[in-house]
């Protein structure tokens, strides 16, 4: 009985992981098919012809600057996950170790506004970026969600879990806020810091609605916006469509790849202390 129950686990996590791989095979397989082949009932697993037209279509074409949209994306998620680090970490320590008058009143107003729809805050927030001249530009990407409750609430949970005494101590070796925060807090919350930087990238990467508001011309756009104009209005070339998806994978998935270890970490210690 005892082995019986480790086969049956290992067995559904191997479903699950095929269930999750599946897709991505079969995008990577699509990208080398044929136009033809990509729609043909039924369906053929392998490409019976490989081919990298996909890729010279989707690299080659002037009007689809797919470098440019890729290099854009890179430029604004990181941006905005660097931003996003700098801001909820020091508010964080703030409403975490602190004490002033009316801590918890912002705090509660600062979770409050998780609660409202993020389709609600679009015309307020292309009305700031049109006042501050950075429509069609890079910054209207990074700006407007650099400063978001979701970060400020993780790393303050994350920083009550620390240890007190850990910064009792830098008090009496004569260490101010500023430099308890920087010399001994921030360096043990890699973890927290790294799980916040990949889900601030993640959010920036994928966003597909904000960019259509605030870029216009091809060149200013991110992949998301960017890959639907491949699609055309009576015809989809689904491996074009399929080696685009490919390319905006490959960074998430390497990202992943590289943090999941701090991501696992850090969600695992941010809910322990409230």
């Amino acid at each position: 009985m005892r082995r019986v129950r480790p086969v049956a686990w290992y067995t559904v996590l191997i479903g699950l992981s095929l269930i999750f791989i599946a897709p991505l095979v079969w995008m990577l397989l699509t990208t080398f098919k044929s136009p033809g082949e990509a729609t043909r009932v039924p369906p053929t697993v392998f490409p019976e012809e490989p081919t990298t037209g996909a890729f010279d279509t989707l690299l080659g074409n002037d009007q689809t600057p797919v470098l440019r949209w890729f290099l854009n994306s890179v430029l604004a998620a990181t941006g905005q996950a660097v931003l996003v680090l700098a801001i909820a970490s020091m508010a964080a320590y703030a409403l975490a170790r602190l004490e002033f008058k009316g801590k918890r009143l912002i705090f509660g107003m600062i979770i409050a506004t998780l609660f409202i729809p993020s389709f609600v805050l679009i015309i307020p927030n292309f009305l700031i970026v049109d006042r501050f001249g950075m429509l069609d530009t890079l910054w209207a990407l990074v700006i407007p969600g650099a400063a978001g409750a979701f970060g400020v609430f993780f790393l303050r949970q994350f920083f009550l879990s620390l240890p007190r005494e850990l910064e009792e101590a830098a008090v009496l070796e004569g260490a101010n806020s500023w430099q308890i925060f920087t010399r001994v807090v921030l360096p043990l919350s890699k973890p927290a810091l790294a799980t916040l930087a990949v889900i601030s990238f993640l959010t920036n990467w994928n966003d597909f609605i904000w960019p259509i508001y605030v870029l216009f011309s091809p060149e200013s756009f991110t992949l998301p916006p960017g890959l639907a104009i491949l699609q055309g209005a009576y015809t989809i070339n689904y491996p074009v469509i399929m080696a685009g998806a490919l390319v905006a994978s490959i960074p998430v998935l390497l990202l992943f790849v590289v943090a999941q270890r701090y991501v696992i970490e850090g969600v695992s210690r941010s809910g322990l202390k409230g």
